[in-house]
């Protein structure tokens, strides 16, 4: 710390120190703590309980992160839903991803849903790391996983990258 922080910080310790106390006004015994408001967690909508959705679609429902993504070889394949998940606002490294998908049976009824996780972490042999400028490959199973599934629903409620 320089010399002149120092004395910036000195100072300001010691008007705090002299405004303390100097007011007429009674104060209360034990005063309160002051309540922060508390931000609620992020959260995508509920899937529907019904759904008209064609068989054999896997659809990407809107959100706020449906803008920053392309969804690329997405298909059914018995109870699970692959593709290929790429970031189109820019190549940096994604440090979270969260993709939910609801599957719906062939008359449009909620029958499971899944969700698939992705972080990209520092490596841990010393070597560069490399963004996933090609995409990430996902899988999201159903569950329950033998639910007859006809169609998805894919949704983003996390996307964080730099």
């Amino acid at each position: 710390m320089t010399r002149r922080a120092g004395a910036v910080i000195a100072g300001l310790l010691a008007v705090a120190g002299l405004g303390a106390g100097c007011s007429s006004a009674p104060q209360p015994a034990n005063p309160a703590p002051a309540a922060a408001p508390v931000a609620a967690p992020r959260t995508t909508e509920p899937p529907a309980a019904t759904l008209a959705i064609p068989a054999g679609e896997v659809r990407l429902a809107a959100g706020p992160f449906t803008d920053r993504v392309r969804l690329s070889g997405t298909r059914l394949e018995g109870s699970s839903v692959r593709g290929t998940l790429a970031i189109t606002s820019d190549v940096s490294d994604v440090l979270a991803l969260e993709v939910s998908a609801a599957f719906y049976d062939a008359n449009g009824r909620l029958v499971g849903t899944g969700m698939f996780q992705h972080a990209d972490e520092e490596p841990t042999g010393g070597g560069p790391h490399v963004p996933s400028v090609n995409g990430i490959p996902f899988t999201i199973v159903s569950a329950p996983a033998d639910a007859p599934v006809s169609a998805a629903v894919l949704s983003i409620p996390v996307l964080v990258n730099e």
